[in-house]
């Protein structure tokens, strides 16, 4: 006697289906068990150690914040190796110190520009130089100082077209900066040093037409007399 087939409601379906993939889940989970706590002890001692450094870099740029705020003063005085040097005898150490200790911080980063201003101003351009070149902070400022530094450098060793270059980068990397104009200008004067006295003009008159009160609008127009 032929027996009435079940039929099985969408529920039961749903269901067995479900039992399915979580028996095959389990199996999954037993197979792969090791890896998968493995990964789980990775990820969270990452996590841990990522935590861990935030914290630390933000202690030590709060500490390198402190000290270079002392040797400011110094620097501002004009005493440029006591500032590259620091205080004997106090606890104002000086800006080589700090970036050496906290150099890949955010004020560990603006005392490089200090510091290769020092180096500058006393006249030692290659240790100027090294610590213009190794800016990486953020702030838009320093960044074309660091740049305007290096054109500086070049230009002092007659390679006045990259002096050129890198003076006319420092002018563009922020709209708002009370320096730009200087850069431009000494842009334009390395551009002519270097013979190439189209570029030279044209920022020349960009100077006479973008920076009508600034100093370095009075300088453009004995470059342009020479241009005539």
């Amino acid at each position: 006697m032929l027996t009435k087939k079940k039929k099985f409601r969408k529920k039961e379906i749903k269901e067995d289906k479900l039992v399915t993939f979580l028996y095959k889940a389990q199996n999954i989970y037993d197979e792969y068990k090791t890896q998968v706590i493995a990964a789980a002890i990775i990820i969270a001692a990452v996590a841990i150690i990522g935590y861990w450094y935030i914290g630390e870099q933000s202690k030590a740029n709060e500490q390198a914040g402190i000290q270079l705020a002392k040797v400011m003063k110094i620097f501002d005085s004009g005493s440029y190796l006591e500032a590259i040097e620091g205080r004997q005898g106090t606890d104002i150490v000086g800006l080589k110190k700090i970036v050496e200790e906290y150099g890949s911080t955010d004020n560990g980063e603006t005392a490089k520009i200090y510091l290769a201003d020092a180096y500058s101003y006393l006249g030692n351009y290659d240790e100027a130089f090294k610590y213009y070149k190794d800016y990486g902070g953020s702030i838009d400022l320093f960044k074309a100082s660091s740049l305007a530094g290096q054109a500086g450098y070049y230009a002092s060793k007659n390679e006045y077209k990259k002096a050129a270059d890198l003076y006319l980068q420092a002018a563009s990397v922020t709209e708002i900066n009370a320096q730009d104009a200087d850069y431009l200008l000494n842009a334009a004067i390395n551009y002519l040093n270097a013979g190439e006295k189209e570029e030279a003009k044209a920022l020349l008159q960009k100077i006479k037409k973008e920076y009508r009160t600034s100093q370095a609008n009075r300088e453009a127009n004995r470059y342009l007399v020479q241009l005539k």
